[in-house]
């Protein structure tokens, strides 16, 4: 019986460049690094507050990484998305489409992490905590 959702994988071709981007820029914390039997290299980041952890991976012996469009994304939670945006933006990291209203008073936007993978944040409208 599956109890809990443990991480999620995202394989990468530069892994430090990656790792930066979810560290640095979205605050993510490292939490461990490891090599595989088979030698892929291997960094959990987790958010805050948050149980899942993010697995970044890098074994190149696979080929080229290619990110499908609309195929996947992660979200997360922000306290001021326009905070963030200018702080992003400053590091090199604009955001990619929004922000948005949704009909529920939240207000989301996208960012591009390395390699094409998107990124969704969102501010929750008090009226949606």
């Amino acid at each position: 019986m599956i109890t809990k959702l443990l991480h999620t994988r995202y394989r990468v071709q530069d892994l430090e460049r990656t790792v930066s981007f979810y560290r640095d820029v979205l605050g993510l914390k490292e939490i461990r690094r490891s090599e595989s039997g088979r030698g892929s290299k291997l960094v959990f980041l987790k958010a805050p507050g948050s149980d899942e952890e993010i697995e970044i991976c890098e074994y190149n012996a696979s080929g080229p990484v290619q990110v499908g469009p609309d195929l996947t994304h992660l979200a997360f939670e922000v306290t001021d998305l326009k905070a963030f945006a200018e702080e992003a933006a400053a590091k090199g990291y604009p955001l990619s489409d929004g922000p948005h209203h949704t009909s529920s008073g939240s207000i989301i936007a996208f960012i591009d992490a390395p390699e094409g993978y998107e990124v969704e944040l969102i501010q929750r409208s008090p009226n949606t905590r």
